[in-house]
């Protein structure tokens, strides 16, 4: 490793730290997964090898359950998915994903040993399982797990003990890590990725992970000094500090120290009152709407879980009426409505009103997130492409260099995203030439822009975005 190396983080245990300068859009280190699998949601709609999704999959002839692309894809997945197609058959059915990529993990391990490679840094026994620290509830699953894995391995595999099995999948539940579809758009997979796993949190880290084309890059967002921990988010910064220590301890069993936890920055501003005429509105007034807000979010997800789209607007219209002069632009219920309303509403074609929504959704966020966060960089390349949808050329090329030039650090110049980001800046900045000499030839040019126009970085509207790459339970 040319960048990092492994040392004894004071009250973290092991992690990683720089032995070299480093500057923001710097690759530390690049590392493929030890094992992946699809999702079970996505097993029938995304490819078993290169993970793109694609309406008419190729499904595999001896288990009927793995799919791929073509019979390239087929042929490149099928050293690691040999075993396992045979394993499917016997078995009878395909097992959930956790015991699917237990299984693969440990065909592997048995093959190749549990370091495959030069620049792997620790062993999969080293990894942290945490298994003394399940929740009794999630004790029942785990179980369950552990059983479905010791009937689904076959017999003429190396055979495991309880304890070795228990491992695994104790590793997987704490270390996970969410594979993308190639657009990188949403989280179609899980993966361990062993490097990865040594990389500590901190709710404002000076590093992101992200997925590009088959390998997780763990990228700088600024200058790191040799000797300086590199840490990543394990969680979504737009959460209180109480909430986000609370997820912390529940899915990764420790309690963060971290200066923004500590100090709590930030968390007045996220639950702030808006200003009218310089004075404040009333506290009692700001928590009513607040417990309101939370109230109607609650419907809201629920509503979008069922892909009800019509009733998820009413809501967040509702909603957002009595935030409105009540709670302050940082504010996180009312940026969760505003994220919502300018997601849905661009997916229904309602542009305008999905533009106004979003310019104020990445005018909140610039004043809580890192100027170099993946989400925020995200979040202004879908305002910018909703303001080019909504013919508002000169705020959408605006925003669209701004997201550009977060993602080039973030996701770096060979990442998809980053390329489709980077066509549409070229578009923009032409049309905008184009509109500053002549309005009318503009909009007629760009009314046939947009019949052809692929919406390729604008997805259905999800039920979870991939704010948090690390696997949730």
């Amino acid at each position: 490793m040319e960048f990092v190396e492994v040392f004894d983080s004071p009250g973290k245990g092991r992690g990683l730290r720089a032995i070299k300068e480093v500057w923001a859009g710097d690759v530390l280190f690049a590392e493929p997964p030890f094992a992946s699998v699809v999702f079970d949601s996505h097993a029938s709609s995304i490819c078993h090898s290169c993970f793109r999704r694609q309406e008419k999959l190729q499904r595999c002839g001896q288990c009927r359950f793995a799919q791929y692309c073509d019979r390239t894809c087929q042929r490149a997945a099928w050293e690691e998915h040999k075993q396992e197609c045979a394993a499917i058959k016997s078995y009878g059915k395909a097992p959930n994903e956790n015991v699917r990529l237990a299984a693969r993990i440990l065909w592997r391990q048995d093959k190749e040993g549990s370091v495959v490679s030069d620049t792997q840094l620790t062993t999969l026994e080293e990894l942290e399982d945490h298994l003394y620290d399940i929740s009794e509830d999630d004790l029942k699953d785990f179980k369950v797990d552990i059983h479905n894995f010791l009937d689904f391995w076959p017999r003429s595999s190396k055979p495991h003990t309880v304890d070795s099995v228990s491992h695994i999948l104790g590793v997987i539940n704490c270390n996970g890590f969410m594979v993308s579809d190639q657009r990188g758009l949403q989280a179609v997979g899980v993966g361990l990725f062993p490097n990865l796993c040594l990389v500590n949190h901190d709710c404002w880290p000076n590093c992101t992970v992200i997925l590009n084309n088959g390998k997780i890059e763990l990228r700088a967002l600024g200058k790191i000094s040799p000797g300086e921990e590199v840490t990543v988010s394990y969680v979504d910064y737009l959460n209180l500090s109480e909430d986000r220590r609370r997820l912390l301890k529940q899915q990764y069993f420790f309690d963060c120290t971290c200066e923004h936890c500590t100090n709590k920055t930030n968390d007045d501003l996220k639950m702030a009152g808006a200003l009218l005429e310089g004075e404040k509105v009333p506290e009692e007034t700001v928590k009513e709407v607040t417990e309101y807000s939370r109230t109607m979010l609650e419907k809201m997800e629920k509503a979008r879980i069922e892909a009800n789209y019509n009733e998820v607007v009413k809501i967040c219209r509702e909603c957002v009426e009595k935030q409105e002069n009540v709670l302050a632009d940082t504010h996180i219920y009312q940026l969760r409505m505003w994220s919502t309303l300018s997601e849905v509403l661009s997916y229904l074609q309602f542009f305008e009103d999905a533009a106004t929504y979003a310019r104020k959704m990445v005018e909140g966020y610039l004043k809580l997130y890192h100027p170099n966060n993946a989400q925020l960089g995200m979040a202004t390349m879908r305002a910018g492409v909703t303001h080019w949808q909504g013919g508002f050329i000169e705020i959408a090329h605006g925003m669209i260099c701004k997201a550009y030039a977060i993602l080039m650090i973030t996701h770096g110049p060979t990442h998809p995203i980053t390329k489709d980001l980077e066509a549409m800046r070229m578009q923009t900045e032409m049309e905008l030439r184009m509109f500053k000499q002549n309005e009318y030839i503009y909009h007629t040019m760009r009314e046939a822009a947009l019949q052809n126009q692929p919406m390729r970085m604008m997805a259905e509207p999800v039920t979870e975005s991939i704010k948090n790459l690390f696997r949730r339970k």
